[in-house]
């Protein structure tokens, strides 16, 4: 799928199947050519056309849907045509989820199909269930209850399933590629889920029940360099931010980020700014550089000496940087797992999509951090900020989310370790490869 959510994990996983002598080839769209790095000579790179080279900003959602079905796959489906008279034959596709049509593709020539779903087991288990007709939207009578799931409240959904027009465009499309996404699970090989068994345990039980021996947790998509202890978790690195943030003492500076794909209104940003200021906490904000604008006049100037104002980083970089105390964070699951798996307390200020059922875990299940409360305009206001950057960041209750935080970031290296829970499960995978023919 043509978004960085999705291509992030997806690069990740390729680079520890590698690990394990594992022949890897990405198929990545020509319009996002430019968003893939890796340094892995092991991995191969074959760009196609998605038709939307052109970037394809004035057209609707639905049409960018369709046209990337009708001419990705095409295009996909001569990408495996070329390699199969060639010395690495393609033996197995692994697709976004939110893809499912990509199983016909691997059928037609006779492949393993393996769909990586790129948000949590739990949210994926409530689109599963609107699917099948087990809850309807838009969702009126909470509060829900799941298999596998703790009580959700209507606004601890994912946000396509309380719209009042559930008809509207583009949230009727958004609900339908999500739910779609198990519309031919029974011809599907594997599942494969970024998570690990510990963070997700009730949920994943019931997913292996569903479907005995395809569901495995191959999480957290981290580098592993990451997950390692020790005072530095990365190469030496010489940019700007991360230069700032070598002069702050540990756990002092707030690190804030909405993601690749986010765009909060003015009044948001606006207010954003203002209780971060009240706060008077030293902090990292990305903006990215057509956000800038809704910043407010002189707003960089006013906070020269306790903040720095970035259009991008290196996110891995800064969460695993001990200046870092607390993350808020619009919860997107890439963000809510690396987050965990690098032992960083929350302040949560979700969206849309998955990202209110992320937040409730944040706060509920796991406890490393809080959601910030919307008022009646469905803004977060600049006193409430405020008081959510100061609960996680001071006394002792600081503490507390900070050693939830590094219990959840050992089990997620002990998940990823060999012979731990995931890499156990990557293993019975590549053996599935093997013995495929």
């Amino acid at each position: 799928m043509p978004a960085q959510g999705h291509i992030n994990p997806m690069l990740n996983f390729a680079k520890r199947l590698v690990t394990k002598r594992v022949k890897v080839t990405i198929a990545i769209p020509l319009s996002k050519a430019k968003s893939i790095e890796t340094d892995n000579s092991k991995i191969t790179i074959e760009l196609y056309s998605d038709g939307f080279e052109d970037g394809g900003e004035s057209r609707t959602f639905v049409s960018k849907l369709k046209r990337f079905k009708e001419v990705g796959t095409k295009n996909v489906s001569k990408l495996i045509e070329n390699h199969q008279n060639s010395k690495y034959p393609i033996k197995c596709i692994i697709y976004s989820s939110v893809m499912p049509y990509v199983q016909d593709i691997a059928k037609q020539y006779g492949l393993i199909g393996a769909s990586f779903f790129t948000q949590s087991c739990a949210v994926n288990s409530i689109y599963y269930h609107v699917y099948h007709g087990h809850l309807t939207t838009p969702v009126q009578d909470p509060p829900i209850s799941l298999p596998g799931l703790p009580s959700l409240e209507t606004h601890e959904l994912p946000s396509v399933m309380s719209v009042a027009d559930p008809d509207q465009e583009p949230d009727r499309s958004v609900l339908h590629l999500l739910t779609d996404q198990f519309s031919n699970v029974e011809e599907t090989n594997w599942f494969l889920f970024n998570t690990f068994d510990r963070l997700e345990d009730e949920v994943v039980k019931w997913a292996v029940k569903q479907w005995p021996e395809k569901v495995i947790s191959i999480g957290p998509t981290v580098p592993s360099i990451y997950l390692e202890n020790g005072p530095k978790a990365s190469e030496p690195d010489s940019s700007p931010y991360i230069e700032w943030l070598n002069t702050m003492d540990t756990g002092s500076v707030v690190y804030v980020s909405f993601g690749s794909v986010a765009k909060l209104g003015e009044d948001q940003i606006g207010e954003l700014a203002c209780g971060i200021k009240r706060s008077n906490m030293y902090f990292l904000w990305v903006v990215r550089d057509e956000e800038q604008h809704k910043l407010p006049t002189k707003f960089q100037d006013d906070i020269s000496k306790k903040g720095l104002v970035v259009s991008w980083c290196s996110q891995l970089e800064v969460l695993a940087h001990k200046a870092v105390g607390c993350f808020l964070t619009h919860c997107g699951w890439n963000s809510t797992i690396e987050a965990l798996s690098l032992g960083v307390p929350m302040v949560a200020m979700p969206q849309y999509i998955d990202q209110h059922t992320d937040a409730k875990f944040v706060e509920d299940i796991w406890r490393v951090g809080i959601r910030a409360k919307l008022d009646d305009k469905g803004i977060v206001r600049r006193e409430e900020i405020e008081n959510c950057i100061k609960y996680v960041m001071q006394g002792g209750r600081r503490d507390k989310f900070k050693k939830n935080a590094v219990t959840w970031k050992e089990l997620a290296k002990e998940a990823v370790d060999e012979g731990g829970s995931s890499d156990r499960n990557i293993d019975n995978f590549i053996a599935g490869l093997a013995l495929f023919s």
